[in-house]
């Protein structure tokens, strides 16, 4: 189920999903996210929206990353992966979009529902997956 939330200060929709997703699995501020994610982009040269830096903020606060196995459907969607995994925090990543998913709710401030996840960030380790 989707759960609208747009937790940008300044109620904003542009370019900070993964900001806004990093600061709802953390539970944390967007501030705070922005502020975690920029200490990082800084560090490894790379801008805010890199897959790779607002992934190592997630990676710190002991997430694990997984990719959405190729035996999956092709029309996969971030609510069938809600359906699948209806306990448990994750960050989803599309390509081009993130979003924070909770308990089997996507919290976005848009219905990205229909997005196809391509991988996704959990704080579970899965069997016969290294740490």
């Amino acid at each position: 189920m989707w759960i609208p939330k747009n937790n940008n200060p300044c109620g904003r929709n542009t370019g900070d999903c993964a900001i806004r997703a990093v600061a709802v699995a953390l539970d944390i501020t967007w501030e705070q996210a922005f502020l975690l994610i920029a200490k990082n982009a800084f560090e490894m040269c790379d801008v805010l929206a890199s897959d790779a830096t607002w992934g190592s903020v997630l990676r710190q606060h002991g997430f694990y990353r997984y990719i959405i196995p190729n035996s999956f459907p092709e029309n996969y969607t971030v609510k069938d992966f809600c359906r699948d995994n209806p306990e448990g925090i994750y960050v989803l990543g599309t390509g081009n979009h993130a979003v924070a998913v909770i308990d089997g709710n996507y919290i976005d401030s848009w219905d990205s529902g229909q997005q196809r996840p391509v991988f996704y960030w959990s704080q579970e380790v899965e069997d016969g997956d290294l740490q």
